[in-house]
């Protein structure tokens, strides 16, 4: 008589664990986090070089997938002669692509500002607008370049969020998000009020020179006791104390980008 099958063992169950989300900061760690990137750099300042809002806005927009140092670079010919409006339609198309032609993307970013400058000639009687959903309808424009001439222009407390910004709240754990908007939310719920002016220039240059997206520079972090983040690049045994004391070593300006051999990439 054929034996009877018994059934098959059961594999245990597997319990999946949701990724442990960093603990949040408490209001006091933000207020220090924020006093020490204010001290390590007094005077908050874009590093895009600029005369008027006009060529603010421009430079801004050349800066999309280009670095500061690469638009400062083509600028100031530039905008020797065409720093408005009617400026640069005298100037026309084909003339700016050669003021602009080592900036990538350049062809696209010619055509949006010609385009540009005609909308703020016929609708804006040649200023730059200070309302967001105006600026965001501008060719070229999206939140992120509004937002910034917003702050640097017309000293509106937005954050506008970059690569770099955008890698700092969620690394640290500041501000984590999925989107630029959701951090953009995180950060405008956070940063105290005192701050909020500043704050643009203190996270981009931070992230940009510190919290590399390669290696970030955590033993010269005035952060590194606050941040969540997990994998520090060694050494890590920085005190709160030493962190506070470099806090306290504040710099005449912002730091400036480091000047790179021909051919070497920038840092993302």
């Amino acid at each position: 008589m054929p034996q009877a099958k018994l059934p098959a063992p059961r594999s245990p169950a597997v319990r999946t664990q949701k990724p442990k989300l960093p603990r949040p900061f408490t209001k006091a760690e933000i207020e220090e986090f924020y006093r020490r990137l204010a001290a390590s750099r007094p005077i908050p300042q874009t590093e895009l070089d600029f005369i008027n809002p006009y060529t603010l806005l421009v430079a801004v927009v050349l800066s999309a997938q280009a670095t500061d140092v690469g638009v400062n670079r083509a600028t100031p010919s530039l905008f020797a002669v065409a720093d408005t409006p009617q400026k640069m339609l005298d100037l026309g198309e084909e003339r700016l692509k050669e003021f602009i032609r080592t900036i990538g993307l350049y062809r696209t970013k010619a055509v949006n500002i010609i385009k540009l400058s005609r909308i703020l000639l016929d609708e804006h009687g040649g200023e730059v607008p200070r309302q967001r959903e105006a600026l965001e309808r501008l060719p070229g424009v999206g939140r992120k370049t509004a937002s910034v001439v917003l702050n640097v222009a017309f000293g509106e407390p937005t954050i506008a969020v970059d690569t770099h910004i955008f890698r700092l709240g969620n690394r640290t754990g500041l501000a984590p998000g999925r989107t630029p908007f959701e951090v953009e939310q995180g950060l405008e719920a956070v940063t105290p009020p005192e701050y909020k002016l500043g704050a643009h220039h203190w996270l981009i240059l931070h992230g940009r020179y510190v919290c590399k997206a390669r290696k970030p520079e955590c033993p010269v972090c005035v952060v590194v006791d606050l941040c969540r983040y997990g994998d520090k690049t060694p050494p890590v045994e920085l005190t709160a104390e030493l962190a506070a004391e470099r806090a306290q070593t504040a710099t005449a300006e912002p730091l400036r980008e480091p000047k790179r051999r021909r051919g070497q990439r920038a840092e993302e």
